[in-house]
């Protein structure tokens, strides 16, 4: 995928997708990690793609000054986990744990984010197995594996083979948030769309469904605006 930089500032990196299916310049603005994409049918020139993105500038920066901020790990600053929010604080060891409200991570800066992510993960696929198997119990049904990604479109997804797939962020949502998304993707297996039927199932495991999708809609991006490349 090509891209370009809007100059400006801030400058914006704007990703250029071609797509046989495009009828027409399309700019879009992720509410989850602020990426801009540029959708393009394969006939526009890329000049004409620029020449598009640049006037929609004041567009698109009014989009970007909406986004939730980027947040980074650092020691002193909060991070959710399972809801709780957990100052960030040094400690020894050899990996992160959480004591006294805390995020207790060993070694200096340079390491931090490594560490942290590292926990977030194993505690991510630790609760996310346990509460699939909790609603594969009682829904009455049986999964494949169970697949931990940090996943932008999606929270989870169910294979038609019966494997399931979660974004490993969600340790950091509510936990009852994260057994909500548990039991829409078990629930796949009885039901692979999103049918009456298929929400009843939903809805006879967790009856607060709603609330919890909702949490997702309003709040997600927030997950999502955690940085931990570095």
């Amino acid at each position: 995928m090509a891209e370009f930089i809007l100059e400006g500032a801030p400058p914006v990196r704007v990703a250029l997708r071609r797509s046989a299916q495009a009828r027409r310049l399309s700019l879009r603005v992720s509410r989850l990690d602020g990426r801009v994409t540029l959708t393009m049918p394969r006939h526009v020139p890329e000049r004409e793609a620029v020449a598009f993105v640049r006037e929609k500038e004041m567009w698109l920066r009014r989009q970007l000054d909406c986004q939730t901020p980027v947040r980074r790990p650092a020691f002193g600053v909060t991070i959710p986990v399972l809801g709780d929010p957990l100052e960030i604080t040094r400690g020894t060891g050899r990996t992160a744990r959480v004591d006294a409200g805390c995020l207790v991570v060993p070694g200096g800066e340079d390491m931090l984010t490594a560490r942290i992510t590292a926990y977030l993960k194993l505690q991510a696929r630790t609760r996310l197995r346990e509460a699939s198997d909790h609603y594969a119990k009682a829904l009455g049904v049986s999964f494949g594996k169970i697949t931990i990604r940090d996943t932008r479109s999606r929270w989870g997804s169910c294979t038609s083979d019966g494997n399931l797939m979660y974004s490993w962020r969600l340790v950091m949502a509510p936990e009852v948030v994260l057994d909500y998304v548990a039991a829409h993707e078990v629930a796949h297996l009885l039901e692979m769309n999103h049918s009456a039927a298929y929400w009843a199932n939903v809805a006879r495991v967790c009856p607060d469904y709603r609330r919890h999708r909702d949490w997702l809609r309003v709040h997600g991006q927030e997950l999502h605006a955690w940085d931990f490349s570095r």
